[in-house]
């Protein structure tokens, strides 16, 4: 598989991706866990299709010290016992807030006040962000049919 658009081979996609790269750096410097983080990431990744989002952020997500077995149920996280009330919010969120058009009425009530009940407003600021621009990557990533499976951790800073 070749990617329909090489990312530094124009003037456009660089700038993007800059900016992009400063607003997760924002969120990753925020206090909302590391490994939740990287759960939502995958999530989002996982529902939009997006395998070189997903193979990035398993293996940087590994490399942080993630189980195989929370890795491997990041699809089944409702099902699974492996993840934190905390970590169940974000995932609902973050599933919902990808899904946004497959719901008429977007995030649910519920939803947020779930996620609200486990993270301070800087957190919940950080984690509503943090959707935002893995979704932002995985729609340029699945459009431009970027490849995966060649990451190496710790390639995008």
């Amino acid at each position: 598989m070749e990617a329909r658009v090489n990312y530094f081979g124009n003037s456009v996609t660089p700038k993007v991706m800059k900016y992009l790269g400063s607003a997760g750096k924002v969120v990753q410097d925020s206090t909302l866990p590391a490994a939740t983080q990287e759960l939502v990431k995958i999530r989002a990744s996982q529902i939009n299709g997006c395998a070189v989002c997903i193979d990035g952020h398993t293996k940087e997500a590994a490399h942080a010290g993630e189980t195989s077995v929370r890795l491997n149920l990041v699809a089944a996280w409702r099902e699974a016992t492996v993840f934190t009330e905390a970590e169940r919010a974000a995932l609902e969120l973050a599933e919902q807030g990808t899904r946004i058009a497959d719901a008429a009425g977007g995030v649910t009530d519920e939803a947020w006040a779930n996620a609200a009940k486990h993270y301070d407003e800087d957190q919940l600021a950080a984690l509503v962000a943090l959707i935002a621009v893995i979704n932002a990557y995985n729609r340029l990533n699945v459009i431009t049919q970027q490849p995966a499976g060649d990451y190496q951790v710790g390639q995008w800073g």
